[in-house]
C-alpha cells in the first residue's frame, strides 16, 4: 500500500502578481523552491487564506531572490495581489517509510523571503 503525505509546504506566501493570459501555473522565486524541496514543473496544491479557494496546478522558476509568487492563467481569477497563500506538495511513499518523513515547512515574511 501507498499513502499520500506532506512533502513540503511554503506557509502564508503573499501574492505579488497575476497573469490571467499566461498558460498556467504558478511561478515562485526560485530560493524559496530550493527550500521547500520544490522542483520545476512538480504539482502544488494552492490554499487561498483570503478566500477559501482551493486548486492545483504545477510550478514555474521565478527570478531568485525575487520574492515573486505569481498566479498565472486561468487560476489568476482565484487569487488577488497581496493574498495569502499555502503551497503543499505531497510524496506518496510506503506507511513504514512515511513513519520516518519529516516534511519541509517554510514560513517566509510578508515579502516572500525566508528568515
Amino acid at each position: 500500500m501507498q499513502i499520500h503525505v506532506l512533502k513540503s509546504k511554503i506557509h502564508r506566501a503573499t501574492i505579488t502578481d497575476s497573469n490571467l493570459n499566461y498558460m498556467g501555473s504558478i511561478t515562485i522565486d526560485e530560493d524559496l523552491l530550493d527550500a521547500a524541496h520544490i522542483i520545476e514543473n512538480e504539482q502544488v496544491h494552492v490554499l487561498n487564506v483570503n478566500n477559501g479557494e482551493r486548486f492545483v496546478t504545477y510550478v514555474i522558476k521565478g527570478k531568485r531572490g525575487s520574492g515573486e509568487v505569481v498566479m498565472n492563467g486561468a487560476a489568476a481569477r482565484k487569487v488577488e495581489i497581496g493574498d495569502i497563500i499555502l503551497i503543499v506538495t505531497y510524496a506518496v511513499m510506503d506507511p513504514e517509510e512515511a513513519k520516518h518523513h519529516s516534511p519541509v515547512i517554510l514560513f517566509p515574511d510578508k515579502d516572500n523571503k525566508l528568515q
